[in-house]
């Protein structure tokens, strides 16, 4: 008997959707960041054996959108629904509310929905009890579970949840298979995670990374790549002093992409102007974030 399942992770902005994901599988699949808004798109991971194929997709963190790009964003949420078995909101222990927009996603999937309350590190059993309780007299989830994507608590138990309510089917992706994201969107999410990181205001969420080439040779992969700003000010920041700035992102991204690969790299990183790309159509389907 061979058990697989589209799982589909919700959450609001912050909530450790990703970090839950990565403590799932393992090792650093998503990036993360204390910024909120770190993941933009649907993002598919595959924890597969000889019995079992759980198909988890993370997506980007729920919020009422202001310009196209987040439209887009909660477009992917909406569409992670249509083909998912189990729907698992990840909710910070501290948030007494679900809030609208979640309710609302919540209350048009007809599938078995699972509440992770995280966070609960910072809990006592006590505490823990009492806000597992509380959310499994809501009547909203089929389970309910308390979780510490920080430390390794329910983490066993929460993949043998998963496998009971999932369903027989046979795997749907070949078993050696990850993700159905490509090397190259890994690369770039591994850029955007240092701009995350070292850069405040504006400049995080106005930037879009593409790999221009990757080109393998005997000892060293030769990676091309450009990082979108909407105007020129924010260049200069990106560059900083003496391109001192722009130096340190690249410096810790080739670093974490040598990981990655398993492979010594040289790493160029451009900056160009995509004034609005944010609100453009045209740019988004190019991004990725659109179909049309």
């Amino acid at each position: 008997m061979h058990k697989s399942a589209f799982i589909t992770i919700i959450g609001k902005p912050n909530a450790g959707k990703s970090t839950f994901l990565n403590s799932l599988m393992g090792y650093k699949f998503c990036i993360v960041s204390p910024k909120a808004q770190t993941t933009r798109h649907r993002i598919k991971g595959f924890i597969s054996t000889p019995e079992y194929q759980l198909i988890f997709s993370d997506t980007p963190g729920i919020i009422l959108p202001k310009y196209k790009m987040q439209e887009a964003m909660m477009n992917s949420v909406k569409e992670s629904l249509e083909d998912a078995d189990i729907l698992m909101l990840v909710h910070d222990q501290a948030d007494a509310e679900l809030g609208n927009e979640v309710s609302e996603i919540l209350s048009k999937f007809d599938g078995k929905k699972i509440l992770i309350l995280n966070k609960v590190d910072k809990l006592n059993e006590q505490q823990i009890t009492e806000q597992t309780e509380k959310w499994k007299n809501a009547g909203i989830f089929y389970g309910v579970v308390p979780y510490s994507s920080l430390h390794p608590f329910n983490q066993g138990r929460m993949l043998n949840f998963l496998l009971e309510i999932s369903p027989e089917h046979p795997p749907y992706f070949p078993e050696d298979e990850l993700s159905d994201r490509n090397v190259r969107f890994f690369l770039s999410e591994i850029i955007r995670e240092k701009i995350l990181f070292y850069y405040e205001k504006e400049i995080p969420y106005s930037v879009e990374i593409v790999i221009d080439s990757f080109k393998e040779e005997e000892n060293i992969v030769k990676i091309s790549s450009t990082i979108f700003v909407e105007r020129e000010s924010q260049k200069i920041i990106l560059i900083g002093k003496g391109g001192l700035a722009l130096k340190k992102v690249a410096s810790e991204a080739r670093l974490d992409i040598e990981k990655f690969i398993d492979k010594k790299i040289f790493l160029d990183v451009f900056i160009k102007i995509k004034k609005n790309w944010r609100n453009s159509d045209k740019e988004l389907k190019r991004f990725g974030y659109t179909e049309k």
